[in-house]
C-alpha cells in the first residue's frame, strides 16, 4: 500500500510540472491550437469523414487531466476507427487545468465544429476521468442534451474525489483540481438534482482499483436503468488491473465502449460479458 502511494503521489507531481511548465511557456492545448502538442491519436481528426448509416454519430474523446490527445487515446481511437466510426479530439484548457465550466464551454464548440464538418444532427462522446465528466456540465447548461447521443465516461470524477492531492494542485495553478474535490461548489452544482439529464444515454465505466477518483464509486451515477449503465470491470473481469490513469488502453474498456456506442436507443447492455484477459 506505502508503494502505491508513493506511486500515485509521483505520478502526480509529475503531471503537475509539466501543466505548470506548459502555463507559463503559453503553450495552450486548445482546438484553434497551432502547438505541436496538438498531434491527434491515430485515426482522429480526418475532417473529410463522413459517418455512415451504421455508425451515424461521430465519436468526440475527451481527455482526462493533465492529458494529451495523442497518449490519452493511442490505444481506443484507432480502434474506434477501425469499427467504422468517425473520431474527433483535441486538447482544451492548458492541460485541462482551467475552470471546468470553461473547458465544458470549450467542448460546446468542439462538438460544432464536428457537427459541421459530417452533417451529423448528434455526436457521441467517450471522455476520461475530467473528461468523462465535464461533458454532463455541457449536456446539463451548455445546451448539449440534444447533440450527445452516448456519453461513456471512463473513470469519470462525476462526484469528485477525495484524493488530497487535488486540493495543493488545484490552489497553485489547477483550477479544475478544485471542481473536481469532493463536496466542491461545482460538484454540488452539477449533481443537483437529475445526474442524468434527458437526451443522451449515459455509460460509466470504472475499475475498483482507482487511485485518482476516491472512493472509486463516486464514478457511478444515478438514473434510470433505461438510459444508465454503471460498469464496474471487476464485476464481471475480476483480475482486471487496470487502475485510474492507463484505463483508456484497457482491453476489456474498450469493449464495453463498442457497446455502448453499438446499441441503439440505450447505454451499454448490463448483461454484456467482455472477454477477459489474464
Amino acid at each position: 500500500m506505502r508503494h502505491t502511494r508513493l506511486r500515485t503521489t509521483a505520478r502526480f507531481l509529475i503531471a503537475a510540472a509539466a501543466a505548470a511548465a506548459l502555463s507559463l511557456t503559453g503553450l495552450a492545448a486548445s482546438p484553434a491550437s497551432a502547438s505541436p502538442l496538438d498531434i491527434p491519436p491515430k485515426g482522429a481528426n480526418d475532417w473529410s469523414c463522413k459517418p455512415d448509416s451504421a455508425h451515424p454519430e461521430p465519436v468526440v474523446l475527451v481527455n482526462g487531466t493533465f492529458k494529451l490527445m495523442a497518449e490519452n487515446w493511442a490505444a481506443l481511437s484507432p480502434k474506434l476507427k477501425e469499427a467504422g466510426y468517425c473520431v474527433f479530439a483535441f486538447n482544451y484548457g492548458h492541460m485541462e487545468t482551467d475552470p471546468i465550466p470553461q473547458a465544458a464551454a470549450e467542448l460546446r464548440d468542439f462538438v460544432e465544429a464536428v457537427r459541421g464538418a459530417t452533417g451529423a444532427a448528434k455526436v457521441d462522446i467517450v471522455g476520461h476521468s475530467q473528461g468523462g465528466m465535464m461533458p454532463r456540465y455541457y449536456v446539463k447548461f451548455l445546451g448539449g442534451a440534444d447533440k450527445v447521443n452516448d456519453l461513456v465516461g471512463i473513470v469519470p470524477s462525476n462526484h469528485g474525489t477525495k484524493n488530497p492531492l487535488a486540493i495543493p494542485a488545484g490552489y497553485t495553478f489547477c483550477p479544475s483540481c478544485l471542481d473536481q474535490r469532493w463536496d466542491s461548489d461545482f460538484m454540488k452544482k452539477l449533481n443537483a438534482g437529475d445526474e442524468t439529464p434527458a437526451g443522451p444515454d449515459y455509460t460509466v465505466i470504472t475499475t475498483r482499483h482507482d487511485e485518482v477518483v476516491i472512493p472509486y464509486t463516486s464514478a457511478l451515477l444515478t438514473g434510470p436503468s433505461e438510459h444508465l449503465t454503471n460498469v464496474v470491470l471487476q464485476d464481471k473481469c475480476p483480475l482486471d488491473p487496470f487502475m485510474h490513469d492507463q484505463a483508456t488502453k484497457d482491453p476489456v474498456v474498450a469493449q464495453w465502449v463498442l457497446n455502448a456506442l453499438g446499441r441503439k436507443g440505450g447505454p451499454a447492455d448490463p448483461d454484456f460479458q467482455p472477454h477477459c484477459f489474464g
